[in-house]
């Protein structure tokens, strides 16, 4: 056998082991939570989850992101004191969205991927202090402070 199809052998029985691998993650690790909980623990692998919390204690949770994507808005949510997000992907994408106010304290690693922590309350000692963890493998994790979306105004009829 040559050394090309050898390679191409060997990369393709990866990607099938990964695929594999990824719908057994699916069946095993199912999401919980929802808008009001004050607990997450979203999975999506192969998938896309789109999640605008209102939790009136927010504690954290877990993410994971494998082939998919993650979008968590968390500007209606009272951060409860302690609060622990975990982040972790592979070859897919977190997306964090906080208010202003929150200081996000990060450890979260990458390897050829990105961590971006952006806008958030820094230095201020008093703000509320969410703590992320975790890893991006082929991914990334982005957690950027945004103020409240302004209502849109229809026009009005004449």
């Amino acid at each position: 056998m040559s050394p090309v199809r050898s390679v191409l052998m060997f990369k393709l029985g990866a990607l099938v082991g990964m695929a594999a691998a990824a719908a057994f993650v699916r069946q095993v690790l199912p999401s919980r939570g929802d808008e009001d909980s004050d607990e997450l623990s979203l999975v999506a692998v192969f998938d896309g989850i789109d999640l605008t919390s209102r939790a009136k204690a927010f504690r954290g949770g877990s993410l994971l992101a494998w082939f998919g994507g993650i979008n968590v808005d968390l500007r209606g949510v009272q951060l409860a004191p302690g609060a622990r997000l975990t982040a972790n992907t592979l070859f897919g994408g977190i997306a964090l969205e906080t208010p202003p106010g929150w200081r996000i304290e990060s450890s979260a690693k990458s390897l050829g991927g990105g961590v971006d922590v952006r806008g958030t309350a820094q230095g201020d000692p008093n703000a509320p202090v969410l703590t992320l963890e975790g890893l991006s493998v082929f991914g990334g994790i982005a957690v950027a402070a945004k103020a409240d979306a302004a209502p849109v105004e229809s026009p009005a009829a004449g």
